[in-house]
């Protein structure tokens, strides 16, 4: 999550392991892939080491107001479920169970499909006399049978999976056999968020960044009418003994798949629009090759991510009950604006920087870099100022509701606050690995993956030793978000010996600049709330913390924004033009 004059020479004949511009060796039955030359954005052009700012802001803005319906009927769905299952062992089984297809999905959608195909898909356009459609339907049956076949063997292996993330169960504070009944029903989603993501790579890759970024909100949309037949339907949901029969689990598993399905049918009509007609084509393509290389350091990016998610939910689940929930639903709420902001900047960028790379042009991937970062922490860093003043009040605001209400929202609140400083360096790494991506090395990466996990599994593991059991949640968010400053560090320090110098110093005088006028902005709003909390005094807890959270927001924000206009930040120059012209 993270300048440039020009590039600078290589430190040593090491530091550049693969040139900008060329893809990895071919096959040996194959020429050498060409660069091809970059091709024009809708809106802005990619060459000639111009910022685009505006470029940016206005491709990204289409899709940050998609993002921030999705988010926002995502979290209306996850307070739903919050409501109808609390903060309790039923929900910890759904939210693990619902995590092993979550898995697959982050290794597709933020690996191998959009990370990695859509460079080669970009490459398939441009070379091939049918504009790469015969590739493209190539790519879809292939992956097809491999979705299908990893569905197949992923709920076979259901009883194991859930285990391994949640123990024996011995102790009480987790259900491995209600998990498993649950994942029998909700793993056939592998094959529909593979299908998803592979056609939302293809759409993107000709600059059709609408439905795909729209889809999710099918999803929750259904998932919430979902919630609420489950909550209709008699009966509680039988955890000793698990019935697979059972309707209150039959509605949530087979409800929470069907949203899915839908996500990923959605995008078909806009196949057809886009000219796309599948009919399956077998055999293999040498840039299938190329694909599958990348794929595999992919591959072993999500399983270390994973060594330190089991450790995660088997600490958690080993604390205290509905801490595996609790981090869950902490995580999911600062990737709220992360979604909105940050995957905005990152769907937008994708193609550019593929496009620059591609073509050799050093200067204008840095450029991106640069840019993408300095946008992100604009948008950030306030908005985690203020999580992390108003944290409790946001927990115990959204969150009191239905069978989620007392201590568990606020102990969710303080979770958020804890982790919140992990925002910008999150967004920040993902910025930096999709840069790697876009050179089509996908190695890197899980090497700095491997650096974050080693950072992270003994922080981890001292929560429980330091900390008492219905605070190990916290410490275990805490932790994570340490993981993301360490990731961000080291992929800095991997960028500038690849591609030089990498501007840096613009990025760190943006970070001090805003981070000055956030953290002062939000201590002010605390301090303003610490005079009002005595008049409030006798109101009910929720409509207590909701006038602490509203009233700092809107005091916090708006004075974060005034002090980056005192401290000239010039990044925040492009959002004002851009509302200014709409």
């Amino acid at each position: 999550m993270p300048g440039r004059a020009g590039r600078a020479p290589a430190e040593s004949a090491e530091e550049v392991t693969r040139p900008v511009g060329r893809t990895p060796g071919p096959p040996d039955d194959g020429p050498p892939t060409t660069p091809i030359a970059p091709v024009p954005e809708a809106g802005g052009s990619s060459g000639g080491g111009t910022e685009n700012t505006g470029s940016l802001v206005r491709s990204s803005g289409m899709i940050a107001i998609a993002s921030l319906v999705s988010r926002v009927t995502g979290f209306l769905r996850n307070l739903a479920i919050v409501a109808v299952l609390g903060f309790a062992v039923v929900n910890d089984s759904y939210t693990v169970s619902n995590t092993l297809p979550n898995i697959v999905y982050e290794l597709l959608l933020g690996g191998v499909l959009t990370s990695v195909m859509i460079p080669v898909l970009v490459r398939a356009q441009a070379e091939d006399a049918d504009g790469g459609e015969r590739f493209t339907r190539r790519l879809l049956t292939v992956v097809g049978v491999a979705l299908l076949i990893a569905t197949l063997l992923a709920m076979a292996a259901a009883p194991l999976l859930t285990r391994l993330y949640l123990g024996s169960g011995d102790g009480g504070e987790a259900n491995p056999e209600l998990a498993t009944a649950f994942a029998w029903l909700l793993l056939p989603q592998i094959f529909f968020y593979g299908i998803g993501a592979l056609l939302g790579a293809i759409l993107n890759s000709k600059q059709v960044f609408g439905p795909f970024a729209w889809a999710p909100v099918l999803n929750n949309v259904v998932v919430l009418g979902v919630l609420a037949v489950y909550a209709l339907v008699p009966g509680e949901i039988s955890a000793d003994p698990v019935r697979m029969g059972d309707p209150k689990l039959l509605v949530l598993g087979l409800g929470t798949t069907l949203g899915i399905v839908v996500q990923a049918a959605v995008l078909i009509p806009f196949m057809r629009r886009i000219g796309f007609s599948y009919r399956p084509v077998w055999g293999w393509d040498p840039r299938l090759s190329l694909a599958g290389g990348m794929a595999v350091w992919i591959v072993g990016y999500v399983l270390v991510g994973q060594a330190g998610y089991i450790v995660t939910t088997r600490v958690a689940a080993g604390a205290d009950g509905g801490s595996v929930a609790t981090y869950m639903n902490a995580w999911l709420l600062l990737q709220v604006p992360y979604g909105v902001l940050g995957v905005s900047l990152l769907t937008a960028l994708m193609p550019r920087m593929s496009r620059a790379a591609a073509a050799g042009d050093t200067d204008q991937v840095v450029t991106d870099l640069s840019l993408g970062a300095r946008l992100s922490t604009v948008g950030l860093v306030p908005i985690a100022a203020v999580m992390t003043a108003f944290g409790p009040a946001l927990g115990t605001a959204l969150f009191s509701v239905g069978a989620g209400s007392g201590e568990g929202a606020a102990r969710l609140g303080e979770t958020v606050a804890w982790s919140a400083f992990g925002l910008l360096p999150y967004a920040v790494t993902m910025l930096q690995m999709r840069v790697f991506y876009a050179m089509t090395d996908s190695r890197t990466p899980t090497l700095i993956q491997l650096g974050m996990v080693g950072v992270k599994i003994p922080l981890l593991l001292l929560c429980p030793l330091l900390l008492p059991p219905h605070q190990v949640v916290l410490g275990l968010a805490a932790a994570n978000s340490m993981s993301f400053v360490g990731g961000a560090l080291i992929g800095q320090w991997l960028l500038r010996r690849r591609l030089g110098r990498v501007r840096s110093v613009e990025v760190l005088r943006c970070l001090a600049k805003v981070t000055l006028a956030s953290g002062a902005a939000a201590a002010i709003a605390w301090g303003l709330t610490l005079l009002v909390e005595p008049a409030i005094a006798g109101w009910p807890v929720v409509g207590q913390a909701w006038t602490l959270l509203l009233g700092g927001t809107l005091v916090a924000l708006p004075l974060a924004v005034a002090g980056m206009r005192l401290l000239k930040v010039a990044e925040l120059d492009a959002v004002f033009r851009r509302f200014a012209r709409r």
